[in-house]
């Protein structure tokens, strides 16, 4: 298997990427499995499935911000990509009824800016 180059990389990273950019990610590293981001996951998948949302929930790994756990990354269509810190059901449920559905940011929870 051949080594790919820094470019091909970056086109592989991009073009992931640009796959859709409705999506919603948990930081599953061993600190955000720790503070509960397992739950979290689980919950956002069911209320996704549940309203019936095109939007995809995904698992990532450490985002850097360990005090902040359970981490959120939240990217909707014509909204900034946030960064949403101490996630319970009660936020994540802000996030899906605010973020997701009406379109707009939930200033309290937001740890960081994507763009």
């Amino acid at each position: 298997m051949a080594k790919l180059t820094p470019d091909e990389l970056e086109k592989i990273s991009k073009s992931n990427h640009e796959k859709s950019s409705n999506w919603i990610k948990v930081g599953m590293s061993t600190c955000g499995i720790a503070a509960g981001a397992g739950e979290i996951f689980d919950f956002l998948l069911e209320e996704v499935k549940k309203r019936n949302l095109q939007i995809e929930v995904k698992k990532c790994g450490c985002q850097g911000n360990c005090y902040a756990e359970p981490l959120v990354e939240v990217s909707v269509e014509g909204l900034p990509a946030v960064t949403y810190g101490k996630v319970n059901k009660e936020v994540a449920t802000k996030i899906i009824e605010k973020h997701v559905i009406a379109k707009m940011l939930v200033n309290d929870y937001i740890y960081d800016s994507l763009t």
